[in-house]
């Protein structure tokens, strides 16, 4: 190879490392956002989130928008009333909507608003073309638009779905059937907003709690370093191991410890 050619092939390489593809949310080249140690903590709700988002694992044979716990919020922005704060102020603005999940008592999904009403959408088209019914439509004009908090009275639902046409009996089962709300088993007069198609991932969730614990407790010191740990895959969740992990340090499972080789992820004692 002559000289002419072996630079225009080192510029050509230059470039390539030059124009590495970014994440949309971030902005970050894509090799940056993969390592869990060195994006385990951030100072704002909202970076995090959309960090969190980029991040969300690509599930087969479900479709499903990204989502984040708020467990894992916690595991990285270290002041929870933050979080809290921040959280309730993005759920006002209309940017995300926050759900309460049935894996546990303190579980709550955060998604994108955007997100959510794509994931209602696929769901809901099918429906519609099914069952020939207007109710989705006045649910998702008349009661996702004024209706930002979890949960909704039965009286209150009626209302709102009122101002679309007249309400049946049938039409508040319709939108259980379709996954778009839960009926409150303390209070059966309330539900749940909840995400359509999140059954099985949900099922992964609570599966993929106990096989991460299990593999640590099993381990002499219950310990690892976080870098390794990362790469383990999960033979019962369908999420990855990083999503478990930032879900397992923010619900107090399981504590992380600075070391001189990195971070260490240890189990929490009882």
């Amino acid at each position: 190879m002559d000289k002419t050619s072996e630079e225009a092939s080192s510029k050509g390489k230059k470039r390539q490392r030059d124009q590495q593809p970014t994440d949309p949310q971030t902005n970050q080249p894509h090799h940056q956002i993969f390592s869990l140690e060195d994006n385990l903590s951030f100072t704002d709700t909202l970076v995090a989130l959309r960090m969190m988002r980029a991040q969300f694992p690509r599930i087969d044979k479900v479709s499903i928008q990204p989502f984040i716990l708020r467990s894992q919020l916690y595991s990285s922005v270290k002041d929870r009333t933050q979080v809290d704060r921040e959280l309730e102020s993005l759920r006002r603005e209309k940017v995300v909507r926050i759900f309460k999940l049935n894996t546990g008592q303190d579980d709550h999904a955060i998604m994108f608003l955007d997100d959510y009403l794509n994931q209602m959408e696929n769901v809901v088209k099918r429906l519609e073309e099914k069952e020939g019914d207007q109710v989705f439509k006045w649910f998702r004009t008349h009661v996702i638009d004024s209706k930002l908090e979890p949960s909704i009275e039965h009286q209150e639902l009626y209302t709102l779905l009122s101002l679309g046409g007249m309400v049946k009996d049938g039409h508040i089962s319709l939108l259980i059937n379709a996954g778009l709300l839960t009926r409150q088993l303390i209070d059966p007069n309330m539900y749940w907003f909840a995400i359509p198609n999140i059954g099985s991932v949900l099922k992964g969730l609570s599966q993929g709690r106990k096989e991460v614990l299990s593999f640590l407790n099993r381990r002499r010191y219950k310990e690892m370093m976080l870098a390794s740990m990362e790469k383990k895959c999960l033979r019962f969740s369908p999420l990855d191991m990083r999503f478990h992990l930032r879900d397992l340090i923010g619900s107090g499972h399981l504590k992380t410890v600075q070391t001189s080789t990195g971070l260490l992820v240890r189990v929490s004692k009882d």
